[in-house]
């Protein structure tokens, strides 16, 4: 990715149907009021805005057979599967805007897709508080944002498993995880059998986020597309309070704009989600203006003096 002359589409994706907490939707406009647009184009980025998806509402209702809003949640990955594809088709960066993480399945299936049209490789960065990893069987709550990395990697209902035609969508040694600190019993057991890479917040506490980022960026090369999933409760909650799930002992602002600068130097970003920002818990949008502080690092922004 040149970053100077990348060109970048935003796609609004306004829910919060896979969630537990009502005011994800509202996500993609707090993030252009805090200025996405325009500091990615200050940067010499090309942006297109699209606007925001227009998908089902959140019929906030109980769980059935493990799954909360479970046609819903297919409605909108789906409508994002398409908008994501079309971009990466037309050579453009594609930028989610959510919406909560259950949106990642539409996105990362998308991806997975053009990398296997074009003969890439595919390396997902996941930077979360959670591992994603839950299943109808252990899931606690019935939430689908706790369960997208699980589908993609072929566990789940077979009309999200399905979402692109195939399954599984990609393999768990595709992914690398950044920051998990909290993660469900029944879920750790299935974390463990699928052999998910997890760099925990205890591994970075012990080796350093350099040398965790150095380990989950290893072999990325000229043939890799890279995707960033961006779950801001990955953040510590003390500098990001704008999220439903908010998890202490996350990475400090220091830790997080050296995992964006790392991406941003091996040059292969190429897609990116932002999801599970909630401006009705944020304190006058601060969440949000840190998220676009960092993607901007995402796309060349240094804070160092080594240009």
């Amino acid at each position: 990715m040149n970053r100077r002359n990348a060109r970048v589409s935003l796609i609004g994706v306004p829910t919060d149907v896979g969630a537990g907490a009502r005011g994800a939707l509202l996500g993609p406009d707090a993030l252009r009021i805090a200025g996405l647009p325009e500091a990615l184009a200050a940067r010499g980025v090309e942006v297109i805005d699209r606007g925001n998806l227009a998908g089902p509402g959140n019929p906030w209702q109980p769980p059935v057979e493990g799954y909360r809003h479970l046609q819903e949640v297919v409605a909108w990955n789906q409508l994002v599967f398409d908008a994501i594809g079309a971009e990466l088709s037309a050579g453009r960066i594609p930028i989610m805007l959510g919406g909560d993480h259950c949106l990642g399945i539409g996105s990362i299936a998308a991806v997975a897709a053009h990398c296997r049209a074009n003969g890439k490789q595919l390396r997902v960065l996941w930077l979360d508080a959670h591992a994603d990893f839950n299943t109808s069987q252990v899931t606690p709550s019935g939430n689908i944002h706790g369960m997208p990395v699980a589908c993609l990697c072929g566990l789940g209902p077979k009309e999200l498993i399905g979402i692109g035609g195939h399954m599984p969508a990609i393999t768990a040694d595709q992914i690398r995880q950044i920051g998990i600190r909290s993660v469900d019993e029944g879920e750790k057991r299935l974390v463990k059998d699928h052999g998910l890479d997890v760099y925990d917040m205890r591994y970075i506490d012990e080796v350093g986020m350099k040398r965790a980022m150095e380990a989950a960026l290893d072999g990325v090369d000229a043939d890799t597309h890279l995707h960033v999933s961006f779950d801001v409760d990955f953040l510590d909650p003390g500098i990001a309070p704008g999220v439903g799930t908010t998890v202490p002992g996350g990475p400090n602002y220091r830790e997080a704009q050296l995992v964006m600068e790392m991406i941003a130097d091996s040059g292969r970003m190429g897609s990116l989600d932002i999801v599970e920002l909630n401006p009705l818990l944020d304190s006058r949008n601060e969440t949000a203006i840190l998220a676009v502080d960092l993607v901007e690092s995402l796309f060349g922004k240094s804070t160092l003096m080594r240009d």
